[in-house]
């Protein structure tokens, strides 16, 4: 059955949101990844559609002959997020950039450099210290506030939580959220925060909370995400990603108490994307205060030629849980899939938005779209979806607490609303082609440096087990041999009590299938979640 084209591009969309879904010119990104191709906005949409030849222009094709008006007048782009900004005096710190990148240091050859690598001179970063006993999220030391680049009109919202334990010596952590346009407070209060909220807008302590044993950084990432906002919009990931290093070196420049300590990127979902960009524009920079050790993807999209293939798999029982699907949906899927991973290939090839976002459209309405038409919870394979859009009730809580006047008057939040995730940044993300970029191949940068660990819930489907296990074991790198020969073990709780899933490791790399748990690992499996990320930090699986 066809159906409106803008019906099918927001369903093409919306199916691989995630319900917490969840840059810079890299100086050492490996050459397979063409970021200027990346960048370039949609222009003259339909006139450029003419040029295209081949499978990619048939699905353009299909997708305009649906659509009732040229895609010259649809609204690609989202509108500019209603905000007030505070005076300079209403924050307790506010760090510049440009002092920071004037810096110079003498280096070992007697060389004048900057202390800093990296532009900087556009950012400032801006405090609050967060009363702990105003809104009783957790009783540790938190700071709030924005990274600015008053350049572009781009201001990002993160929110800082000390550790529990032994903030002086525990890891550091950042956290970010999918979609792509979905706020990582989404994580705070429904999966790994000091606190959740409830159906009532109370908090309710998480004995789990991943702070625990780490400080932690929430982000609300790209702008016009969360509390977050721009004047104009950001459709990329490596456009998404200009930011975080700037956000994060100003950050331990204010507090280098949190700057020795051991610093990991942590996510899901889309964030499949994003952390691989993120943690290579960090690497790129030789002189940094930033001391990256690792990364964590969890339910990653990561490599969607291989990844799209375990669709079908993952919906017809053959991931560990009873089919979804019938035989006849079982089979289209399987006949769908030849063409789809054709078009990924393109897009892989090319790098083009014209080439990637066909694929992103024909893919996801024929490997996703089945399994969402039956009303299951593309998030969990165990369970319906809810009313919710994004299937779970308690992100309409968190919205509803967000939104609270006193909570964004404690937290310096200055739009005039939050949204939990905006649907405009996450189909701006799909027309950009964003969607099946080939974020893989800067792995294997990444292993050379630090160890990497990509861990699945085996209850998803929308970025299931199956298919994150198969990536780990077609990426190319030098260990890729030793990885893929290496033996499945027995994940047990703590080390040595009850099982909660396997995980195999070779050198820097780690994949880990958590039993029981869906799209939010730390949601369904909190026990499981808080264990697997102190033994991570510990350092017990990195064999190199």
């Amino acid at each position: 059955m066809k159906v409106a084209t803008s019906a099918l591009l927001i369903g093409a969309a919306s199916a691989a949101i995630a319900p917490q879904q969840q840059v810079l010119k890299f100086p050492d990104l490996p050459k397979e990844l063409n970021t200027e191709s990346w960048a370039k906005p949609l222009q003259n949409l339909e006139e450029s559609l003419k040029s295209l030849t081949g499978e990619a222009r048939r699905i353009w094709d299909e997708v305009a002959l649906m659509f009732p008006e040229s895609f010259e007048k649809a609204a690609f782009f989202s509108s500019p997020k209603p905000h007030t900004r505070k005076a300079d005096h209403e924050w307790d710190h506010i760090v510049k950039g440009a002092e920071v990148q004037s810096v110079w240091v003498e280096n070992a050859k007697g060389e004048k450099e900057r202390d800093i690598d990296g532009k900087l001179e556009n950012y400032n970063l801006r405090v609050k210290k967060v009363d702990p006993g105003v809104l009783g999220v957790d009783k540790v030391k938190q700071y709030s506030g924005y990274l600015d680049d008053d350049e572009t009109d781009k201001h990002l919202f993160y929110w800082f939580f000390e550790s529990r334990n032994d903030p002086k010596n525990d890891p550091v952590v950042l956290w970010l959220n999918g979609g792509p346009g979905c706020s990582s407070l989404m994580g705070l209060f429904m999966e790994l925060g000091p606190s959740s909220v409830t159906k009532k807008l109370e908090m309710k302590f998480n004995d789990f909370a991943w702070n625990k044993n780490a400080s932690v950084i929430f982000l609300d990432q790209p702008v016009n995400v969360g509390y977050s906002y721009s004047g104009g919009s950001v459709t990329n990931t490596v456009a998404a990603g200009k930011d975080v290093y700037a956000l994060l070196t100003l950050f331990f420049k204010q507090f280098p108490e949190y700057a020795e300590q051991t610093f990991h990127i942590s996510g899901e979902s889309y964030a499949g994307h994003y952390i691989p960009v993120f943690a290579s524009e960090i690497l790129s920079h030789k002189k940094r205060n930033i001391n990256l050790q690792s990364i964590l993807i969890g339910n990653g999209l990561t490599d969607g030629l291989t990844q799209y293939e375990y669709y079908k798999p993952m919906a017809c029982g053959e991931g560990g849980w009873p089919a979804v699907l019938d035989e006849s949906s079982c089979q289209s899927m399987e006949n769908a899939y030849p063409r789809c991973a054709g078009l990924i290939e393109n897009c892989y090839q090319s790098e083009s938005v014209w080439s990637c976002v066909p694929a992103s459209i024909y893919c996801n309405n024929a490997m996703i779209g089945p399994y969402q038409r039956t009303g299951q919870n593309v998030y969990d394979v165990r369970r319906q979806c809810g009313s919710n859009d994004l299937c779970y009730d308690e992100i309409d809580w968190i919205s509803s607490y967000l939104n609270k006047p006193e909570v964004m008057k404690a937290v310096g939040a200055e739009v005039s609303s939050y949204d939990s995730c905006n649907f405009d940044i996450n189909r701006n993300f799909l027309m950009q082609g964003d969607w099946m970029k080939p974020f893989h191949r800067v792995v294997p940068g990444i292993l050379e440096q630090i160890p990497v660990l990509i861990y699945a819930g085996d209850a998803d489907y929308i970025c299931n087990w199956l298919g994150n296990k198969a990536w780990t074991e077609a990426l190319e790198w030098p260990g890729q041999k030793d990885y893929k020969s290496a033996k499945t073990e027995d994940l047990l709780l703590g080390g040595k009590g009850d099982k909660i899933g396997d995980f195999k490791s070779s050198g820097n790399f780690t994949f880990m299938r958590l039993h029981a748990g869906g799209h939010m690992v730390p949601y369904d499996q909190p026990a499981a979640s808080a264990d697997m990320l102190n033994r991570w930090l510990a350092g017990e699986f990195w064999t190199s």
